[in-house]
């Protein structure tokens, strides 16, 4: 089982998101330091906006995927499925991530069939395997795009996050919220889940909602619909692929170690399976001790959770379960018209 100490941060953690939703005592008690932190951010913003801090271009276009909030808002398939699609109109993109968690000791590093999540981090491994692109991950998005374009001849980058990373000009920004929870308490952190104030949407080329086609305008801004659905799954010792179908009639122990995993859990549901959750934090890195589950059944888990454990003893009860993208096609004509006007 987890630590002690794991399982009363993972308490503290939760009762600060749940603040980010509908305001609680920690919310109240960190919104001094929210205003703080927003302050340095919009300071931080100046300074690249004024030229006191450099900001460089790369000689090919540079698209962002990113969020305002922190947590799973889903921009991991539509990073994969825009590298797709580049892949389909004949550029040879590559993909720059920060490697959040991934434990290098030199940056910048390359993701490849011989590194793992742990290295790495969990996100671009993932990306790698599903896109068989060039993968570079690092601190410093410049030095990681610089790389990707003279080893390996890439002529448009897709950068997996990074709207806050200014130093790197982009030609277009892509911005992913939850449908679920929108911007929720409308906070920076800690006391709420912004990364930096609402009203940066502004800079977004394109605004992309996941999973609530309702919410066409956020905040006055034209939004685009996308979700995902899942249909199947593959077994991480044999590889074998098996539809959800299969798995009804017996509860499935359900997995997910992403910002909000209740989406995963809905998901397996809607497909008629009877599971029983198990949450972790987002970027979990797991032990065998977290799948200690009685009784033992099989455990579906997402396939960014999935790349995480793949040496574990009990591999063959695990299955990664792909989430498949639905986005509005006018997501990648916008994508289309920027990289012509920006050639």
């Amino acid at each position: 089982m987890r630590s002690t100490v794991s399982r009363i941060l993972d308490r503290v953690l939760d009762n600060i998101q749940q603040g980010w939703r509908e305001p609680n005592l920690a919310s109240v008690l960190l919104y001094p330091l929210s205003v703080l932190y927003r302050l340095v951010v919009v300071l931080r913003h100046a300074g690249y906006r004024t030229g006191l801090f450099r900001s460089s271009k790369l000689p090919v276009p540079v698209i962002v995927i990113g969020g305002i909030s922190v947590g799973g808002s889903g921009k991991t398939p539509l990073v994969i499925a825009m590298v797709q699609f580049l892949k389909e109109q004949g550029y040879s993109p590559g993909v720059l991530s920060r490697g959040y968690g991934g434990q290098s000791d030199s940056w910048p590093r390359q993701v490849g069939k011989s590194t793992t999540a742990d290295i790495v981090g969990d996100e671009p491994q993932l990306i790698f395997e599903r896109c068989e692109v060039p993968v570079v991950v690092g601190p410093d998005r410049v030095q990681s795009g610089s790389h990707l374009i003279e080893a390996f001849g890439c002529d448009v980058l897709v950068s997996d996050d990074g709207f806050q990373h200014f130093a790197l000009r982009r030609d277009l920004d892509v911005v992913v919220i939850d449908g679920e929870f929108g911007t929720a308490n409308h906070w920076c952190l800690p006391a709420g889940p912004l990364r930096e104030p609402v009203s940066s949407l502004d800079r977004a080329h394109v605004l992309v909602v996941n999973g609530n086609p309702d919410r066409t305008r956020l905040k006055g801004k034209e939004a685009l619909a996308m979700h995902v659905e899942v249909r199947d799954a593959k077994n991480l010792a044999t590889g074998r692929v098996h539809g959800l179908p299969a798995f009804q009639g017996a509860p499935v122990h359900a997995v997910a170690g992403v910002g909000n995993p209740r989406r995963f859990f809905r998901a397996l549901q809607g497909a008629g399976l009877t599971v029983v959750n198990h949450a972790f934090p987002d970027h979990h890195q797991y032990s065998p001790e977290d799948f200690c589950f009685d009784p033992v059944q099989e455990i579906l888990m997402t396939e960014k959770d999935a790349v995480k454990c793949r040496e574990m003893k009990n591999k063959e009860k695990m299955w990664a379960v792909p989430a498949y993208l639905h986005a509005d096609p006018e997501i990648f004509e916008t994508v289309c018209e920027r990289l012509a006007s920006s050639g």
